[in-house]
């Protein structure tokens, strides 16, 4: 491994007590692995509404500056501006690159999901995006995933550019070392996470003791 990995927390895709989750997405963010979250509040059966992704926004963001961890908001770059996110994520059937840059300005932080595509990663580095994300690696519950994606991505995206790469998809402590061998920049986490029996903070332990094994 050329970079050291860190992860990237996700939010559930629905959060039902803000004042618990906060709680617990604090406990997830004291450890110093996590570097990076998004509110990602997509529930296939209940998507949130603009309300309810501004409430979740101005909960979580305070948190995150505490711990100096980047607070992303997903797909919605007006609410990223409207809450003072640091940035947003976009997929390929979201808003623009180039849309969500003139948006948020130059210091933002934009990344793209890439699926497993080395021409789609090239496209979105060449435009300036700040990461790609590359994925499905596992089966994940999440979200439903287009595509699968192998580690040799990650390996050749490593060596090709300096753009950093996000490996996102069913990651699990006990699944997620290929993926930092192979050189993944940060492992996307969610399930794993707020799903953990012993808690959000146990959860994230393990992911930092795998990583630092890997």
């Amino acid at each position: 491994m050329s970079r050291d990995c860190q992860l990237y927390l996700i939010t559930p895709p629905r959060i039902h007590d803000l004042d618990a989750f906060a709680d617990a997405f604090k406990a997830a963010l004291d450890n110093d692995c996590v570097t990076c979250a998004q509110l990602r509040l997509k529930d296939a059966d209940s998507p949130a509404t603009d309300d309810e992704i501004i409430a979740a926004a101005e909960r979580l963001l305070p948190i995150a500056c505490a711990h100096d961890v980047a607070f992303l908001i997903n797909d919605r770059p007006d609410l990223a501006v409207k809450t003072g996110a640091d940035g947003v994520h976009i997929g390929q059937s979201d808003t623009p690159y180039d849309r969500a840059r003139k948006m948020l300005g130059d210091d933002a932080t934009i990344g793209v999901t890439c699926h497993n595509s080395r021409h789609l990663g090239l496209l979105a580095g060449e435009a300036g995006a700040d990461y790609v994300a590359f994925g499905a690696f596992f089966p994940t519950r999440t979200k439903e995933a287009p595509t699968r994606a192998d580690t040799e991505i990650l390996s050749w995206w490593n060596f090709a550019t300096t753009v950093p790469s996000v490996a996102i998809g069913g990651i699990r402590p006990e699944n997620c070392g290929p993926l930092v061998h192979a050189g993944a920049d940060f492992l996307a986490v969610s399930g794993a996470v707020w799903t953990d029996e012993n808690g959000p903070a146990a959860a994230v332990a393990a992911f930092a003791a795998a990583i630092k094994t890997s």
